[in-house]
C-alpha cells in the first residue's frame, strides 16, 4: 500500500465497502456521540468521515489531537446506516472504522478557526493565508480561477489564437497609473519597469505578423486598492488581433464571455448578444460609463422642465430624474431610507415626488412645482400613477455620482432587479481626449495608442474634445471587466494625437521608438482587448471583494502581511544597485 493514500478522501463510495483503505488530510472536525468518535478527514478532493468505537487503540490519540493536524489514517470502508446516511457530500454513504493513526504534522492552537467559517478580520486571515486557503469557501474560489483560467486558455486556442508570453522587464509606459520600477544593477541610475499591460508587445505581435495572440498576462500597477482592483498585481486574458474592426473583436470576446459563463456561472442566464451603449449616452442614462443592466431603470435629463421653473433649488442646474414606476405600495421609509443613502454617497439629500390618481403630485418638493412643471416632467420620465421620481441636481459629474448608485439601490429596494444573470455590455465612442481639470491641458482619456474616429483629418481639423475613438469597455454587472481599442498603426497619426496631448516629436521618438520603428515598415491594422481574470473569477464567485478570488493578495495597504513584503534592503544590496535612500524628515 501507498505510504500515504491508497484513495483520496473524496473518492469512497459504497462500492468500496468491506475494502482496506489508507487516507491522508487534515482533521476538520471532530464529535463525541455517546462515546462514539466521529472524525471529518479533508483533502483537496473532499471529506470522508472516519468512526472510532469506545476501546479502540487509537480512541484516546483521535480524541485529542487538534484540528488542523494532517494524520495518516488506515481502516475499513463500512457503510453507513439509513438514517446517518449524508446526501450532501459524495462520501456520505460510507465511513472508514479506524485501525491505526498517524500523526504527520501536528497543528498548533489556530489564530481563527477553520471551521466553522467564522468572520475573522482580514488582516488575521491574510496573515495566516494558509489556514484561510484551507477554509471551503476560499478553496472554491481558487479552484474556479484555475477553472476559468483553463477554460480561457482551451477556447482561445480553439479559436485559432496562439499564446505567447512578453517581458516582464521592460521600459515605462503611460498607461495611466504608476510604473512598479526595477533598478538595474549593471546601468547606473536606470530602471526597467514591470508591465502595466504587455500593450506595446502584443501590437509589435501583430506588426511581426503572428496575426491572433493571447496571455494570461501579468500586470504591474502602483494603484490605491478597492474592492474591485488589487493594488500591485493583476491577471488579464490578453488578446490582439490583425486586419480587424472593433466588430470583429466583439464577436470572438463575445463568444468567449458567453461560454465562459454560462460553463461555469452555476445556472445563471448569460444575455445575448450584448448591447452597444455609446460612452456619453451611459453617462447620461446610467450616471457611470460601467452600467448594471439588471434593471431597466434609467436617468432622465429634465433639465429643460425647470430651466425656467420658480423653483430655485433646480433653476439653472443639471437636474436628473430617477422614475421607479409601481411604487404605490411603497411606505414612506422606502423613500426615506433612499434619501440617506444618497446622503452617504455626499449629497445633501434627496428630492422627490410620488405621482397619485389623476397625476397629482405629492411629496417634499410637489407644492413648489406648476401645473405646467408637473405636465412636462410626467411627460420626460414616462411617469404614470404610482411612479416615484427621485431627483439630482447640480453638475453634471456631480449628479452622475450621485445618481448613478441611487438607480441600482432604488431598484433593489423596489425589487425591480434581477439577482441570477449575467448582463453584459459595451460602452463604445469614447472621448479620445479630456480636459485635465487642474492644468486645463488637453490629455489622453483613454489608451493613447487608440486609432481615432476619422483619423489624422479629424485629429487635424476637429476640436480635440470632439473627437471620438475606436475604443470600448466591456462590462457586466456594473463591473467594467476590460478597455480595448482598434489601435493606431500610422506614423503620422500617432504623432498627431501626441502633439494633441502635450507630447513633442522628440519625446514621443524617444519613449516610443520601437512602435514608431515598426509603423514604418508595414504595420497592419489591429486590436484587442484584455478582460480582468480577477474580475470575472470575482463575478462568478459573486465575491464583492476581489481579494476573495487571489490566492495571495496584497492587503489594502499594498503589503503581503505573510511573507512581510515590501521588506527593507541591506546596504551592501542598496550600493550594488546604486541607490541611496533619503532619510525622511520628522514630521
Amino acid at each position: 500500500m501507498h505510504r500515504y493514500r491508497s484513495h483520496t478522501c473524496g473518492e469512497l463510495r459504497a462500492t468500496d465497502v468491506g475494502t482496506d483503505v489508507r487516507l491522508s488530510g487534515w482533521l476538520h472536525n471532530r464529535r463525541d456521540l455517546g462515546g462514539i468518535l466521529f472524525v471529518d478527514l479533508r483533502d483537496h478532493y473532499g471529506f470522508t468521515q472516519l468512526v472510532v468505537h469506545p476501546g479502540s487503540p487509537v480512541y484516546e490519540q483521535l480524541s485529542s489531537q487538534s484540528k488542523e493536524s494532517v494524520l495518516r489514517v488506515d481502516g475499513r470502508v463500512v457503510a453507513r446506516s439509513a438514517e446517518n446516511v449524508n446526501p450532501e457530500l459524495p462520501t456520505g454513504e460510507v465511513e472508514v472504522e479506524v485501525t491505526s493513526v498517524e500523526v504527520l504534522g501536528a497543528a498548533d492552537p489556530l489564530p481563527f478557526p477553520v471551521f466553522p467559517e467564522d468572520n475573522a478580520n482580514e488582516e488575521m486571515r491574510l496573515t495566516n493565508r494558509f489556514l484561510d486557503l484551507r477554509r471551503q469557501r476560499m478553496h472554491r474560489n481558487i479552484m474556479l480561477r484555475t477553472q476559468v483560467i483553463s477554460f480561457l486558455r482551451r477556447e482561445m486556442t480553439a479559436l485559432g489564437f496562439n499564446e505567447m508570453a512578453t517581458p516582464i522587464l521592460s521600459a515605462t509606459s503611460p498607461e495611466g497609473a504608476r510604473d512598479f520600477l526595477v533598478p538595474s544593477r549593471v546601468h547606473p541610475g536606470k530602471f526597467y519597469a514591470l508591465p502595466q499591460a504587455p500593450q506595446q508587445f502584443k501590437q509589435l505581435l501583430m506588426i511581426s505578423g503572428f496575426d491572433r495572440y493571447f496571455q494570461i498576462a501579468p500586470c504591474f500597477r502602483d494603484e490605491d486598492s478597492r474592492a474591485d482592483r488589487s493594488p500591485g498585481e493583476f491577471y488579464q486574458l490578453d488578446v490582439e488581433m490583425s486586419f480587424v474592426e472593433q466588430e470583429d473583436v466583439f464577436g470572438v470576446i463575445e463568444k468567449v464571455m458567453t461560454d465562459l459563463f454560462t460553463e461555469l456561472g452555476g445556472g445563471r442566464r448569460v444575455t445575448s448578444p450584448f448591447p452597444r451603449i455609446p460612452f456619453r449616452e451611459s453617462m447620461l442614462k446610467y450616471g457611470n460609463d460601467k452600467p448594471d443592466l439588471r434593471t431597466s431603470l434609467e436617468l432622465v435629463d429634465v433639465s429643460a422642465v425647470f430651466a425656467d421653473s420658480d423653483f430655485k433649488a433646480f433653476a439653472g442646474k443639471h437636474v436628473r430624474a430617477l422614475a421607479v414606476h409601481d411604487t404605490a405600495d411603497q411606505p414612506r421609509k422606502f423613500f426615506d431610507s433612499l434619501g440617506e443613502y444618497a446622503v452617504s454617497l455626499g449629497a445633501k439629500g434627496l428630492a422627490w415626488v410620488r405621482v397619485g390618481d389623476g397625476n397629482a403630485l405629492t411629496g417634499p418638493i410637489a407644492k413648489f412645482l406648476t401645473e405646467a412643471d408637473t405636465a412636462a416632467l410626467l411627460s420626460a420620465v414616462g411617469a404614470k400613477p404610482g411612479t416615484a421620481i427621485f431627483f439630482g441636481a447640480g453638475e453634471f459629474d456631480e449628479v452622475s455620482k450621485i445618481m448613478g448608485p441611487v438607480r441600482v439601490e432604488a431598484a433593489r429596494r423596489a425589487g425591480q432587479f434581477e439577482e441570477d444573470v449575467f448582463r453584459f455590455c459595451w460602452i463604445v465612442d469614447f472621448p479620445m481626449f479630456e480636459r485635465n481639470e487642474d492644468t486645463g491641458a488637453i490629455e489622453f482619456s483613454h489608451n493613447p495608442f487608440s486609432m481615432p474616429q476619422g483619423g489624422l483629418e479629424a485629429l487635424e481639423t476637429k476640436d480635440p474634445l470632439d473627437i471620438l475613438a475606436w475604443q470600448y469597455d466591456i462590462v457586466c454587472n456594473g463591473i467594467e471587466l476590460s478597455s480595448g481599442a482598434i489601435r493606431n498603426h500610422e506614423p503620422d497619426v500617432m504623432y498627431k494625437a501626441f502633439e494633441i496631448a502635450g507630447y513633442s516629436r522628440e519625446t514621443v521618438e524617444a519613449e516610443f521608438g520601437g512602435m514608431l520603428r515598426a509603423f514604418h515598415f508595414g504595420a497592419p491594422p489591429h486590436g484587442g482587448i484584455a478582460p480582468g481574470v480577477d474580475r470575472m473569477v470575482m463575478l462568478l464567485a459573486d465575491e464583492p471583494n476581489i481579494r476573495e478570488t487571489i490566492a495571495f493578495p496584497l492587503n489594502q495597504n499594498a503589503q503581503d502581511l505573510l511573507m512581510g513584503a515590501p521588506s527593507s534592503v541591506e546596504d551592501t544590496r542598496l550600493r550594488e544597485l546604486h541607490i541611496q535612500l533619503r532619510k525622511q524628515q520628522p514630521k
